[in-house]
């Protein structure tokens, strides 16, 4: 029985390469349906990619996040397969990605620039995979599981994760934000290295190293607070009590010297010490509310897993010629864990 696989593609400013793309993955997953996403550019992308068969669909509020939330509020399919407009990423290693999403063995696949050096050979700029590192490592360190290559556009999400995803990023924090999403949340991640590529000439990135790098490290220490409230409060409450505690020390050493102190240094202190006291306070109540939206959130993964696929009408996507109408392609199923030897006789590496 034939499966249902979805190529969405974010799209903005890439009249230069959305059409080799589009053919690309055409020709290595003939039975998917393409859609691309124009995100208000000001060149010829949305026709280009139109001329060459896909879906296409305007979204005009800028940011690739909130392209991302639109695509999965609109599209219903067994597998996203989720790869940028920019040519950089190999449309040969789709069905990698793909295959064990539709096999049950995992609920993201992530396509590792990391893994084989080629990120660090293709990109020239050194920022950028300084960057990568630093985020990985980050997520690593705070929500214990590795991400592989955390902010890679080439990736295959389950229908379930998909879904019960809540985009909150409205820019270039969506990628990092989706992994820490799947670690935090329980997914089951897996990485397919793949052969990285540089823009061609005349392409230029639109990720601003400076503001961009720093969303998304303020994304991730978002993130921290909304799912580890407990731990991110618990440091906040330390670093206040640290700073209080010092200041009534040394204030106390000074009384006693030369028996006097200035005047805000004790107040000071003492307010300190008490924030520390409300932070920690405050975190145990919101750890308790997010373990409770957990709680509701697990019972809608179980209901979205046993939701049959919906048609998409020609009018949601845009398209310009009549659209086959997807495909329940069976009963809903539990899914399985990768396998060691699976993960030993493909190139699919488990993440711890």
């Amino acid at each position: 029985m034939k499966k249902n696989i979805a190529v969405l593609i974010p799209c903005f400013n890439e009249e230069l390469t959305i059409g080799d793309v589009i053919e690309d993955f055409r020709r290595e997953l003939p039975d998917a349906e393409i859609y691309v996403y124009d995100n208000a550019s000001t060149d010829r992308s949305g026709a280009i990619a139109r001329e060459h068969g896909a879906h296409v669909r305007f979204v005009s509020r800028r940011g690739k996040g909130n392209v991302v939330r639109q695509m999965i509020r609109d599209i219903d399919a067994e597998c996203y397969l989720m790869v940028d407009g920019d040519s950089t990423y190999p449309a040969e290693a789709g069905r990698g990605l793909c295959a064990p999403i539709l096999d049950g063995r995992a609920d993201m696949v992530v396509g590792d620039r990391l893994d084989n050096g080629s990120y660090m050979e293709e990109h020239p700029r050194v920022f950028h995979r300084f960057g990568n590192y630093l985020v990985r490592g980050l997520i690593r360190f705070l929500f214990r599981g590795d991400p592989g290559d955390a902010m890679s556009g080439y990736r295959a999400l389950s229908r379930p994760l998909a879904k019960t995803f809540p985009v909150l990023a409205d820019g270039f924090q969506i990628e990092t934000e989706l992994s820490i999403h799947a670690i935090a949340m329980g997914w089951r991640v897996a990485a397919l290295p793949i052969d990285y590529r540089d823009r061609p000439p005349g392409s230029t990135s639109k990720l601003s190293t400076i503001s961009d790098g720093a969303r998304i490290i303020w994304c991730v220490l978002s993130m921290l607070r909304a799912i580890r409230p407990l731990m991110f409060f618990s440091v906040v409450a330390v670093a206040l009590a640290a700073v209080g505690g010092g200041l009534a020390s040394g204030a106390s050493a000074r009384i006693g010297e030369v028996r006097e102190v200035w005047p805000p240094v004790i107040p000071l202190a003492g307010a300190l010490i008490l924030l520390a006291c409300f932070a920690l306070i405050g975190g145990v109540i919101l750890d308790s509310i997010a373990k409770s939206e957990r709680r509701h959130w697990e019972l809608e993964v179980y209901r979205e897993m046993e939701r049959p696929l919906a048609p998409t009408s020609t009018e949601a996507i845009g398209r310009t010629e009549p659209a086959q109408a997807l495909r329940r392609t069976g009963p809903p199923r539990l899914l399985r864990p990768i396998s060691e030897a699976a993960a030993q006789q493909g190139f699919i590496r488990p993440l711890p």
